[in-house]
């Protein structure tokens, strides 16, 4: 089962070179180098940026080919040892190097020869290298032990409202409608099964949907016609692995900074929707009074966005705003972005 263990760019000898992360760090890295390689060969700061953009004219058609490239071959890279990994994406960027070189030599624009063409192969491998060492460096930072505790320590802190919660909402079944309180128990009990799982591991998208809607009933029981929940649910990839309880502490907030201080009746929305290669996830509740519906939310998001950060690093976002609808009342909403695709082991 996939799991934080994994997380491409932390934890894989290679970085994972489909991650938008990754590409905007190997972007930022290349250039930063070719800036401070264009300093020292400056004589003052004209010179300087002259230099940089005479660089950058073959630097970066030259990194955008090896980005897309490895992209392409990233499957295939990952299946090698991780030694011989790295040697051909250190391999990939010298030829590439001298290829470029050698076109623009075809074109007229450089002179050409074999030492310059060694010494674009030696430059580009010697690039290729230290970025790849950078990323290691940067998967040792960010140690399994290290990310694997900082995700149960966000979950244990999730976790004691959603228990208590949810008992207080049997309990206060338990003498006035015990046949309910016995179905609420069922569910309750469900909900300690997926409390009992290793958080660490990704769950599917309809287990996650699964464990709000067990929630929901149970907040049902307690709210009754006070708590009015919509879904909608388009075509979207069921088996896809998110975060376990993403949504259930959101869930949470909606209703006990939503409905129950308004003391009136109130809907909760939940929608799923997939655009192109992303899953965005919409959630939105009633805002009684001024900043009732940010009151209670900071430490859930906060919690919610270093998961995804830990998960999918630049891939996944979060975003909230409050908005006023057309008959005065304010709405206060989440929107969730995810990749279709689950971080690779």
């Amino acid at each position: 089962m996939p799991s934080i263990k994994q997380n491409p760019a932390r934890l894989r000898p290679l970085p994972d070179f489909r991650n938008f992360g990754v590409m905007l760090r190997i972007l930022l890295g290349v250039n930063l180098i070719a800036l401070a390689a264009a300093l020292v060969q400056s004589t003052g700061i004209g010179d300087w940026m002259q230099r940089y953009v005479d660089m950058a004219a073959w630097v970066q058609p030259l990194l955008l080919f090896n980005l897309a490239l490895l992209a392409l071959l990233d499957t295939v890279l990952r299946r090698l040892w991780p030694s011989i990994g790295q040697a051909v994406v250190i391999l990939l960027a010298a030829v590439s190097s001298a290829l470029l070189l050698d076109f623009w030599r075809f074109m007229g624009i450089d002179d050409g020869g074999w030492p310059r063409l060694a010494r674009a192969a030696l430059l580009g491998g010697l690039l290729a290298g230290t970025l790849l060492l950078y990323f290691a460096l940067r998967a040792r930072a960010f140690s399994p032990a290290l990310a694997e505790a900082r995700l149960q320590a966000l979950t244990a802190r999730i976790r004691p409202h959603f228990l208590f919660n949810s008992l207080n909402a049997v309990l206060s079944l338990i003498r006035s409608e015990p046949r309910r309180a016995e179905t609420a128990l069922e569910e309750l009990a469900e909900l300690f099964r997926a409390l009992m799982r290793d958080h660490r591991d990704l769950l599917p998208l309809a287990d996650e949907i699964a464990l709000c809607r067990q929630y929901l009933n149970l907040e049902k029981l307690r709210l009754g016609d006070r708590l009015n929940v919509e879904w909608e649910i388009a075509a979207v990839p069921a088996d896809l692995k998110v975060p376990p309880l993403m949504l259930q502490p959101l869930l949470e907030n909606a209703v006990y900074h939503g409905i129950e201080p308004s003391g009136e009746a109130g809907t909760v929305r939940i929608c799923f929707t997939r655009n192109a290669d992303e899953l965005h996830i919409d959630l939105a509740n009633p805002c009684p009074g001024r900043n009732a519906g940010q009151g209670g939310n900071h430490m859930a998001l906060a919690n919610i966005r270093e998961r995804l950060a830990l998960y999918y690093d630049l891939e996944a976002r979060l975003e909230t705003n409050e908005v006023t609808l057309a008959n005065g009342l304010q709405e206060y909403r989440v929107h969730i972005v995810l990749p279709c695709r689950s971080p690779d082991p």
